[in-house]
């Protein structure tokens, strides 16, 4: 795994899913020339966590908490909502440059944090690195009410399911489909 550092900004006023897509190939164009020489394809995803932005409402884009008083802001802001995960994943065949890009969104219900659960969770450190200042594949699947729209491992930060579709519309073809 190569991490790509690249400008993460972006205009807010935007719809979450090209935002998300266009974060992701960037990072796939960032670190196409940093992977080894016989490598054939490059996939990257970047994901966004997002509160409000419906009804007309502009949206407010939680990030990565820097502190363990951002993780607890964040984190209190999303206790007891419904709020959007979107993943941009991008996709790059090294051979020619194609580069092809989509996002998955998924409405994450969060049931309300009790103050000693907030203090615990901010307290392990899990939120480091984690954009809302959550991890679902961790213990903050206990937050969790439920997923609409998309699945586990969107809110995980890859759709599995989307990665593999881009990668087949460049030609990727699954080994293990081949032995099948």
């Amino acid at each position: 795994m190569v991490c790509a550092d690249v400008d993460e900004s972006f205009e807010p006023a935007l719809e979450p899913g090209p935002i998300a897509a266009e974060l992701a190939e960037r990072k796939a164009c960032a670190i196409s020339g940093l992977v080894p020489q016989d490598a054939r394809w490059v996939l990257t995803g970047d994901t966004l966590v997002v509160l409000d932005g419906l009804a007309g409402r502009l949206p407010r884009y939680l990030g990565k908490p820097a502190t363990p008083e951002q993780a607890r802001v964040m984190l209190c802001s999303l206790s007891g909502t419904t709020h959007r995960v979107v993943t941009g994943v991008a996709a790059l065949r090294l051979d020619d440059g194609k580069l092809v890009s989509s996002s998955e969104t998924t409405l994450v219900s969060m049931r309300a944090i009790t103050p000693a659960e907030l203090d615990a969770y901010v307290d392990s450190g899990e939120w480091r690195g984690k954009a809302g200042g959550y991890a679902i594949q961790e213990t903050a699947d206990r937050f969790v009410e439920k997923l609409a729209g998309g699945g586990f491992d969107n809110v995980v930060g890859l759709p599995v399911d989307l990665a593999l579709n881009l990668l087949e519309g460049l030609g990727w073809v699954d080994p293990g489909a081949a032995r099948g």
